[in-house]
């Protein structure tokens, strides 16, 4: 059981590692000091229950109809591009961290914005549902929890670790410069991942 809960810490943690839409947004709320904890709670939380049905048989349910990730993969795009647009407008702002501006956050607005940047990303699919799940799959009955609860367990620490690490280290990068840097890598991040989104699709449309 132990080797099997491992398993899927590692399978788990080697997947979200990589710089991607939500990672670049959960550092940014950490570094911002805007609800770090829920941020993080609600990505984990979100993983968590995909991770669960992934490994239940649901990874095999969404492979068998390509339209359900071609619609995802459009709407996911849409969102990026916008929020990444957002961040590049504030490039173009004087933006420090002050406590002020963290009291003025909106919680109902963030959260609305985390849930986007997890659930409308197909990535996000792929790689708890469609991946996650079809290695859990494979185990014997009696061990797919233990793997799923090793995943899950990745995906806690993670974005815990990164949320609160940024939290921990805003006052020490609390400079306009430093906001500008940050949004540009978001805006490049988020960009980037709607145009491997896309590229796929559109290359579907010429040949077709």
């Amino acid at each position: 059981m132990l080797l099997t809960f491992a398993t899927g810490f590692g399978l788990g943690g080697g997947l979200i590692l990589a710089i991607g839409a939500q990672n670049a947004f959960v550092l940014g709320q950490g570094l911002r000091r805007s609800y770090p904890v829920m941020v993080a709670f609600v990505c984990a939380f979100c993983d968590a229950i995909l991770i669960a049905a992934g490994v239940a048989g649901l990874g095999t349910l969404v492979a068998s109809y390509p339209l359900l990730t071609q619609i995802a993969a459009w709407g996911g795009a849409a969102f990026l591009i916008w929020y990444g647009f957002g961040a590049l407008r504030r490039l173009f702002e004087t933006e420090s961290l002050s406590e002020s501006d963290v009291k003025q956050a909106d919680w109902k607005a963030i959260l609305s914005t985390t849930l986007a940047v997890t659930l409308l990303n197909p990535h996000v699919y792929l790689d708890t549902v469609v991946m996650l799940g079809g290695i859990g799959g494979q185990f014997p009955a009696d061990e797919r929890l233990t793997f799923a609860l090793g995943a899950m367990t990745a995906s806690f620490v993670w974005f815990f670790t990164i949320a609160l690490g940024a939290a921990w280290l805003a006052p020490y990068v609390a400079r306009p410069i430093t906001w500008k840097i940050i949004d540009g890598i978001t805006c490049a991040v988020m960009w980037l991942v709607a145009y491997k989104l896309l590229a796929p699709e559109i290359a579907i449309l010429i040949n077709s």
